[in-house]
């Protein structure tokens, strides 16, 4: 079956050949990239704030509909088999019960295309839901109880009793193993990659390192829980979601139900995080299956429990990292292979060798991710799937050899870095990771930096660690904008984006303010609908390209509009599209600014009351001709406690490489929220399965640990101001490059501090304090 990168890369082949070398139509590179501009890369506040902190934004689970009727799970307790008997009875005659739905009375639906299956699917497992009585993980539902309360369908839920034939599942990874391993392919790409002989490089090499490093499984936890507030009118399902795709959401849904992607109407204004976790699973396929057989509106909101029984995470991964060098540092061989867990229900490996591919220079590489299948809830994207963890092994790896050679470990790095992508041979685009390096090393102080265990005040032992950060640029085919200009100078917006508390309804407006020559104040953003143009999934850290290649190519058509509308007697008579900018709310020659009119009057000459133009974005082509990624250069200073072993993070600074900042306020706390999550990674996150039954066995906030607000030290952020030449607005994605080579720099500045290497993630008191 074909996938949705096969897809993408069809297209783009094809357009590659017949397009310019600027992705703008007409081949002319966009003015902001030229320019750097009033609005775009100020720090201005998020427009959503105000009504967010009023109680005024409207979540997925607080959308008022008459006769709601609210939903509950009921879990299974094994991790492969059958439903042997289920009694319901109790349950159905417990209060307010309105229905129990099984897979004996479910209505007959088709399974949930995969992600990367086609280019609108985004469910998380293809198991059929509720449709037999087949267990294929230990937290499938196997029950789904309607009430006229949420707490009625709690309540009536523990009342079905269950028992179960167990069958042959998999639930340990030593049997998972033994079973063998499959090859990795991530978005249809193998994750295998020989350059040369780099085994045979690395036994020659006269410096070497040769070390195992793991990561344990990881369980999303947005503040705002998976959640959807639906109904059935008629044949058309309207869906309020907390949801990163609408657009894919509702083809995903039609193609469960049997309708047109049409009869799908999805809307998610607001949600509260997401981070890969928030596409399509179960829960909604359920509550809609309920609501069709009970005829009134559905509330499902999954508890904390439910999201770790029902939603993916990130899986496990053991690596193995060997870097051989010669005496001035530079590699002869990059070796990063390892393995992973997945399921038999999805095909979502964990890419931790996509870092290695580009980040440093060497003679030979050999990458590799093998995959097993374990029972067990589908693994799914993770803030920044792959390079979460694949830097903390890699950089991780990079330390432990400039500590065996004697040299700087930003030293070596630096002394690695190619001059063009080392796996494809394509020219960056872009990149400016040496200038972060030594930005950053100057305002850090880190020549301050000693020895391993060198420094010490009082009980606590004090070190300074780095590791390079790294995202790839994305742009997946958005499809188009659309732009409604008014006489009165203001102008609509609408494209089926999201805003999942990142600032794109902000960023979005600035842009769309400056091209125009408008008032943020007069740009009204309309984006989470399904009925709106565009199918822009919000992943990948590419969704303002993916928005901004779309708005820019409405705007392109908008202009040659009202161009149209302009006569001989217009200042702009004569005037190509790509010779005029806004400016005061119309528009102006980009040569001779003085040469301006005004929209009301544009409109006017055409007897006009509104404008509308609409367009879709170019093929993403410019992937097919350069290397694209953003880069970090982290610092961290730790403090572990010479008795108790407990690691404090006392100092961390992000120095960013990632093109063009279009909102210094809304990217600064991007970056550091991508800090934050990954001093969880680093210290404390870690998923408790047990393999005896394949369950989880500590889910909820108060027992998997994530940051608090005393675990996060004072957390400084700079970035350079380099745009990218050859994306949207010359920005590329910040939304995962701040995890990336965080608990690589954490594990590195506990080693500075103790002289102790941890390669097993999360670092806990055990570790610090266990032999070495």
């Amino acid at each position: 079956m074909a996938t949705l990168k096969d897809a993408v890369q069809a297209v783009v082949k094809k357009a590659v050949a017949l397009a310019p070398d600027s992705f703008i139509p007409g081949g002319e590179p966009d003015p902001l990239i030229r320019h750097k501009h009033g609005l775009i890369g100020a720090a201005v506040s998020r427009i959503d704030g105000p009504l967010k902190v009023a109680g005024r934004a409207t979540f997925a689970a607080e959308f008022p509909l008459e006769r709601m009727t609210y939903a509950a799970l009921k879990y299974s307790t094994i991790a492969r088999g059958r439903i042997a008997t289920i009694d319901t009875a109790a349950a159905e005659a417990a209060p307010g019960v309105v229905l129990v739905m099984t897979w004996r009375n479910a209505p007959r639906l088709k399974p949930l295309p995969p992600f990367g299956t086609q280019p609108k699917a985004v469910g998380g497992d293809d198991v059929p839901v509720m449709q037999d009585d087949q267990v294929h993980w230990n937290g499938q539902p196997v029950a789904l109880v309607l009430a006229e309360t949420q707490e009625q369908a709690d309540h009536a839920q523990a009342l079905i009793d269950v028992t179960y034939e167990a069958g042959e599942g998999v639930t340990s990874l030593a049997q998972a193993k033994a079973n063998g391993a499959e090859p990795g392919v991530f978005m249809g790409e193998p994750l295998k990659l020989a350059i040369g002989d780099a085994e045979a490089k690395l036994a020659a090499a006269p410096h070497r390192i040769d070390a195992r490093y793991t990561t344990p499984r990881h369980n999303h936890n947005p503040i705002e829980l998976h959640a959807a507030t639906l109904a059935w009118e008629g044949n058309t399902l309207r869906i309020h979601d907390t949801v990163q795709a609408v657009a894919h959401e509702a083809w995903s849904l039609a193609q469960v139900f049997g309708l047109d992607e049409r009869d799908v109407h999805v809307t998610s204004p607001y949600v509260g995080g997401g981070f890969g976790s928030k596409t399509v699973w179960q829960h909604q396929v359920l509550a809609a299956a309920a609501a069709k057989l009970a005829q009134r509106p559905v509330r499902m909101t999954l508890s904390r429990e439910g999201v770790y029984r029902l939603v993916g995470g990130r899986t496990l991964t053991e690596q193995r990292v060997a870097l051989g060098a010669q005496g001035d540092g530079s590699f002869d061989a990059l070796i990063h292979t390892g393995l992973i867990a997945m399921t038999p229900h999805n095909n979502m490996p964990e890419p931790f060798v996509l870092p290695a591919k580009s980040v440093y220079a060497s003679r030979s590489f050999l990458l590799d991710v093998e995959t097993v299948k374990l029972n067990m809830t589908a693994n799914t994207f993770m803030r920044a799937p792959g390079e979460a963890v694949g830097t903390f092994a890699l950089e991780s790896a990079v330390d432990e050899l400039a500590h065996a050679m004697g040299m700087d470990p930003i030293e070596l790095r630096i002394r690695n870095e190619p001059e063009k992508d080392p796996t494809t041979g394509l020219p960056f685009s872009q990149r400016g990771i040496v200038d972060a390096w030594n930005a950053g090393r100057a305002r850090f102080g880190w020549a301050a930096r000693g020895a391993p265990g060198a420094r010490r005040e009082g009980d606590w032992f004090v070190g300074m660690g780095c590791a390079t950060g790294t995202y790839p640029y994305y742009r997946m085919p958005g499809g188009a904008a659309r732009i409604v200009l008014s006489k009165d100078g203001r102008a609509t917006v609408s494209i089926a984006a999201h805003e999942m508390g990142m600032g794109t309804a902000t960023a979005q407006t600035q842009i769309v303010a400056e091209r125009l020559g408008l008032r943020m104040e007069d740009i009204d953003f309309r984006y989470a609908d399904s009925t709106l143009p565009g199918s822009v999934l919000a992943g990948g850290s590419q969704q303002t390209a993916a928005i901004g290649a779309s708005v820019i190519a409405a705007h392109h058509q908008l202009v040659k509009e009202l161009l149209r509308f302009a006569g001989n007697q217009s200042p702009l008579s004569g005037l190509l599209p790509d010779e005029v900018g806004g400016r005061d709310a119309g528009l102006c020659a980009l040569a001779d600014e003085s040469r301006h009119e005004s929209y009301t009057a544009l409109l006017a000459r055409a007897r006009r009351d509104e404008v509308t133009a609409e367009a879709e974005a170019p093929t993403p082509f410019e992937l097919q001709h350069w290397s694209m990624h953003s880069h970090s250069a982290l610092f961290c200073e730790v403090r572990v406690h010479a008795v108790t072993g407990e690691v404090r993070v006392s100092r961390f600074l992000g120095a960013f490489d990632c093109g063009r900042i279009i909102n210094a306020k809304t990217a600064t706390s991007q970056f550091r929220g991508g800090i934050v999550m990954g001093l969880g990674l680093a210290l404390m996150e870690e998923t408790q399965f047990d393999e005896r039954s394949g369950r989880i066995m500590n889910p909820s906030l108060a027992d998997y640990h994530v940051p608090v607000h005393l675990d996060v030290p004072e957390i400084d952020v700079i970035w350079n101001e380099e745009a990218d030449p050859h994306t949207p607005m010359g920005a590329r994605g910040i939304g995962e490059i701040g995890i990336t080579g965080v608990g690589a720099a954490v594990a590195n500045a506990v080693f500075n501090a103790t002289g102790k290497r941890i390669r097993d993630l999360p670092i806990t008191l055990d570790k610090v304090m266990g032999p070495a």
